[in-house]
């Protein structure tokens, strides 16, 4: 009999020109379409578009420049894709409202955990809306530099502790923890917490994992992003065996391989 516990798939879109991997993009509305819908026919629970780039060295958007991006793409999601799970990557509330307003509940992929924004979590619990909170230290300007950690596993458990205490006053609950590798840690740092991600369990949340194609894996091999596809899923791997509920990734056909052969290696 095989393992029941339900894993979840996040495809990435990314509408913008400067994320890392090229092969996501999808600036144009005829480009998102026919990524999209790749993307679903291959599996994707749910589609996370996001407008800004976040990659070292990204420069940041303004609001009205990732709204700019974002709404006519939102537009083309609700009347197109209305069985499929749309997620935001956006770290501002005013954007949270804006996509609201067009598309009505959705999921938020706040790379911040609503440090970037006061507003974020208020907003996200009026709405009743699905949060991911991710672990960073910095702001948009320093979060790619590295960080010391007197124990990476237990700083990030720590900082989702805090975050659960921020998330309750304002009405949250309905909430994702991504550990953010890639994200004010050095390359160290990502592989020690990813060998011991099962013990964010401890904080009885569905545990995101990113690390598709990622310079935690490109670096380490001397590869490009490009070239970086079989590791990741190796690692994809891995990261369900510690107890992933959500991968984000760029290549859905082989995350869903993954899970069916995590699947079959827990056969009970």
């Amino acid at each position: 009999m095989m393992e029941s516990r339900i894993i979840k798939v996040m495809g990435i879109v990314n509408i913008n020109d400067d994320s890392y991997y090229s092969l996501s993009r999808a600036v144009k509305g005829d480009d998102f379409i026919k990524r999209t819908d790749k993307l679903i026919v291959e599996g994707a629970d749910i589609i996370d578009i996001g407008a800004c780039s976040t990659r070292p060295g990204a420069v940041m958007i303004d609001e009205e420049t990732e709204w700019e991006r974002l709404r006519p793409i939102v537009e083309i999601f609700r009347k197109r894709y209305t069985g499929v799970q749309l997620s935001v990557d956006t770290f501002r509330s005013e954007i949270v409202e804006r996509v609201f307003e067009i598309a009505g509940r959705f999921m938020v992929n706040d790379i911040s955990a609503g440090h970037e924004d006061c507003d974020m979590l208020e907003v996200v619990g009026r709405y009743n809306l699905q949060y991911v909170a991710m672990h960073r230290l910095g702001d948009c300007r320093t979060m790619h530099d590295n960080y010391g950690y007197d124990d990476i596993t237990d700083d990030v458990i720590e900082y989702f502790k805090n975050f659960d205490k921020e998330a309750q006053l304002h009405n949250v609950s309905d909430y994702i923890i991504d550990p953010g590798f890639g994200f004010s840690k050095s390359i160290e740092d990502n592989y020690r917490l990813l060998a011991n991600l099962s013990k964010l369990k401890c904080l009885n949340k569905p545990i995101l994992v990113g690390i598709s194609r990622k310079s935690m894996i490109y670096n380490s091999l001397g590869i490009t992003p490009e070239e970086s596809l079989c590791a990741t899923s190796a690692l994809h791997l891995q990261c369900l065996m510690e107890g992933a509920d959500i991968l984000r990734v760029h290549d859905v056909l082989q995350a869903r391989q993954c899970i069916e052969l995590y699947h079959r290696i827990r056969v009970k």
